[in-house]
């Protein structure tokens, strides 16, 4: 039977008609020799088909899985539809992952081939290659230092595309027959959750999964993104909150994704793009915030004098606004001239002038950080969700917005609380298991509902806020319960401070162990003029423990006294993603943290 493309609904058919119907207009922007140049939904397509051919030419069968790791550009999404087109599914991996990491996923997923960037993937691969028998080929595409290698296992990229494109010359219908073997249901890709505890577990997401989501998220989302809107791609794409807004959501609308140049580029890409909608995880919120205030304590005098100014009446008028509370003419025309005079330029030289909603996501945020962004009238929400649930549960939209909270439910989901609090969810992006892991799958579930992990309130006008982690919660030798996250998040409020973990489970009080932010450390140091011979000697210096101290103060101030820091330590490293310490979405792993560092811990209840 003759398969038409719309027939089923799957990744690839609804990638197809969108390319189809979009053709010339652009689908995403990179930068390269310093330039940004444009892709169209055209040369997308073409791209990933003939990859799709290539797939299927190399021995590819529908359902096998392909993995691909590599950072974000043009090349990963070419590939995931590739793969999607050839009937396989794709398995995205961590550029962080240790080749053990590699191992496991690429022997766990059984995948056929790979997908590998640069010099720095094919090493890890070379450490492992001969254990895995269900890899057939390895594909690269960024030459540097492998233009000598010759393994018959190894392809370029650029070949495999000029073979792909021979291949749709002859019979463009050969990834069409394909098709007929995808279902909606069947598993389209497996995410491994990067998990603060144990090797990560795969879930199967499905397009069914998938498009559940974006579909209701346009809904409940009153159209905050739409085919006119442009957005910036930095996130890890392995993670479904990138995969959701670099892949999903644009086959879906249509909008355009500009891929940012490295990790240490995001801020000058930003600026270039100037994007309409932003998305990122909380602790990139936090560092463009710290951003802006340093900035404006290097201006001139007077500049700082009205910045202040500016900010005391932005965040009065936010406040009452946020609050539903009226609004008197005075405070709205002290708002009106601070706007168009502090705080929008303020925006500009950001290059979030254009950005008419921003959606925070991954992690719990900081209710200061939120009031920050709307008092510069940038609306940053917040979403709730996971890979499991094919990132969305709940999502604030800009007319159903409560501080504090994660919104009302999708359109369609269903919560309820156990008798501990934890958030237990129905809805159909939910995924049907994890993938050869029958136990895990059956403690995912209980009497059909999927248990979040997470303790939640759910008040009277539906809105759900999440306390805390269930597994993170300290219970005090006193048998008080703390949310730590809470704690966490006023103390990341810093500028000067990166990380903290709270520490207390059956202890007299609480402590932390903070983590500086070395850039605003070592600005401070400079200012402040503070000798000093490598980082750690600095993490020890008596003016930078006063300084630390400070906002330890400010913040026993705010909570309540069992909630108070009574000790602190200050690390004199970073946390590493390579060390076991955090996952490669930046949360921290804190049975290692708890275990790694005992001897700190024991000092701080001496």
């Amino acid at each position: 039977m003759e398969i038409k493309i719309g027939d089923i609904k799957s990744i690839p058919t609804t990638f197809m008609l969108t390319a189809k119907s979009r053709k010339d207009k652009i689908a995403m922007r990179h930068k390269k020799f310093g330039l940004w140049q444009e892709i169209t939904w055209s040369e997308y397509y073409h791209q990933s088909s003939f990859l799709a051919h290539s797939l299927i030419n190399l021995g590819v069968e529908s359902g096998d899985f392909v993995g691909i790791i590599g950072e974000n550009c043009p090349e990963w999404l070419y590939m995931d539809m590739g793969i999607q087109m050839a009937g396989a599914k794709t398995v995205g991996i961590y550029t962080t992952n240790s080749w053990q990491q590699l191992h496991y996923i690429m022997e766990h997923s059984e995948c056929k081939i790979l997908f590998a960037e640069n010099e720095e993937q094919i090493d890890k691969w070379l450490q492992i290659k001969g254990d895995l028998p269900n890899l057939k080929y390895v594909i690269y595409w960024e030459k540097k230092g492998l233009e000598k290698i010759s393994d018959p296992q190894l392809l370029l990229y650029e070949n495999v595309i000029k073979d792909g494109q021979l291949s749709f010359n002859e019979n463009p219908n050969l990834h069409i027959d394909r098709l007929g073997k995808v279902s909606p249901d069947d598993t389209a890709l497996l995410v491994y959750t990067s998990g603060t505890t144990g090797k990560p577990k795969a879930a199967m997401l499905s397009a069914k999964n998938i498009f559940w989501v974006t579909e209701n998220l346009k809904i409940n989302g009153e159209d905050l993104i739409s085919e006119n809107d442009q957005t910036m791609s930095f996130l890890p794409l392995c993670h479904i909150f990138e995969r959701l807004f670099s892949v999903y959501l644009p086959i879906t609308l249509g909008y355009v994704i500009c891929f940012a140049e490295s990790t240490d580029t995001i801020a000058q890409n930003i600026r270039e793009i100037r994007p309409t909608v932003g998305y990122g995880v909380p602790r990139v919120w936090e560092k463009f915030q710290s951003s802006m205030i340093l900035k404006m304590q290097e201006a001139p005098r007077l500049n700082q004098f009205l910045f202040k100014k500016a900010v005391n009446s932005g965040y009065n008028f936010t406040t009452k606004k946020l609050a539903n509370e009226p609004i008197s003419l005075m405070l709205r025309a002290k708002r009106f001239i601070a706007y168009w005079t502090i705080l929008y330029p303020l925006k500009y030289m950001m290059g979030m002038n254009r950005m008419s909603v921003a959606l925070s996501g991954a992690a719990p945020i900081s209710r200061e950080v939120l009031k920050f962004y709307h008092m510069l009238g940038i609306p940053l929400i917040e979403g709730y969700g996971m890979t499991e649930t094919s990132a969305i549960i709940s999502v604030s939209t800009l007319k159903d917005f409560k501080l504090g909270t994660v919104g009302k439910l999708m359109e369609g989901a269903e919560i309820k609380l156990a008798e501990d609090g934890e958030i237990l969810v129905k809805h159909p992006g939910v995924i049907k298991g994890y993938y050869k892991n029958q136990v895990a799958t059956s403690e995912l579930f209980r009497d059909g509902w999927m248990c979040t992990g997470d303790v939640g309130i759910l008040d009277e006008d539906g809105y759900l806020q999440i306390v805390d982690r269930k597994k993170d919660l300290i219970i005090t030798a006193g048998g008080k319960n703390i949310a730590p996250q809470k704690i966490e998040n006023i103390l990341k409020s810093s500028v000067y401070i990166n990380d903290a973990i709270v520490i207390g489970d059956m202890r007299k009080y609480l402590t932390a162990i903070i983590i500086l932010d070395e850039e605003n450390i070592f600005k401070f140091a400079s200012d402040k003029k503070i000798q000093y011979s490598t980082y750690s000697d600095l993490t020890n210096h008596p003016e930078i423990r006063t300084l630390i101290e400070k906002y330890v103060s400010d913040l026993n101030k705010v909570v309540s006294r069992v909630e108070n820091i009574r000790k602190f330590t200050i690390l004199d490293k970073r946390l590493y993603i390579e060390d076991g310490e955090v996952t490669p979405t930046m949360k921290v792993k804190r049975s290692f943290i708890n275990s790694q560092y005992q001897d700190l811990i024991k000092k701080m209840y001496i």
